[in-house]
């Protein structure tokens, strides 16, 4: 097996960053509907991002963010951007090897050939749960719950400063956690995990 500390794992958001709370008010604050402290506010259409970023134990790689959708030639665009100086700056020459998952645009036969340059971790369709990065992004959604931006601008400024207040040794513990992700995985014969 690979040393795991040698990744450089990749993260592009298949779901979004979203302003607001929207959830109902629970079950009990209902009885107390006149209560004004009791009031949840309810955002209709949250205004989202759509994020890639990249992550190792040596550190976080480069940040883009951007409103709509992606696909292969825009990724190949983000790589471009971001992979490469990312991996410089980490691994400064060391060897790494890359893990994306298997969404559309990362197997479009375009990113495949573009993806040529780099060594790619081949990756097993639907596990994203495995990947360290997946935990990231768990933290700077309840970071963003917790600030709740009001403007999109504020969305991506608050994006950006979570991602650069991630301490190295949380990305050493996630790095070093994915021998037993794939452990317990294979124990569990593909079922899901806690991760």
């Amino acid at each position: 097996m690979i040393g795991y500390k040698k990744s450089l794992s990749e993260w592009q958001c298949l779901s979004d960053i979203k302003m607001g709370r929207g959830s109902p008010i629970p079950p009990m604050l209902q009885r107390k509907i006149d209560n004004p402290s009791c009031y949840q506010r309810s955002v209709q259409n949250p205004a989202s991002l759509m994020v890639w970023g990249c992550m190792s134990a040596c550190g976080m790689g480069s940040l883009h963010i951007w409103k709509g959708t992606i696909n292969a030639e825009r990724y190949i665009q983000v790589l471009e951007q971001h992979i490469l100086p990312s991996r410089r700056r980490l691994f400064q020459g060391r060897p790494c090897i890359f893990q994306h998952d298997n969404a559309r645009p990362h197997t479009a036969s375009i990113t495949t050939s573009w993806l040529r340059r780099i060594q790619v971790l081949k990756w097993p369709a639907r596990s994203p749960d495995l990947s360290p990065i997946e935990n990231i992004w768990r933290i700077i959604k309840r970071k963003m719950r917790q600030r709740r931006p009001k403007t999109v601008e504020q969305l991506e400024a608050c994006i950006r400063q979570e991602w650069d207040n991630i301490p190295i040794p949380k990305l050493e513990q996630l790095v070093s956690s994915v021998p037993r992700r794939l452990q317990t995985v294979i124990k569990r014969i593909g079922d899901a995990t806690q991760w």
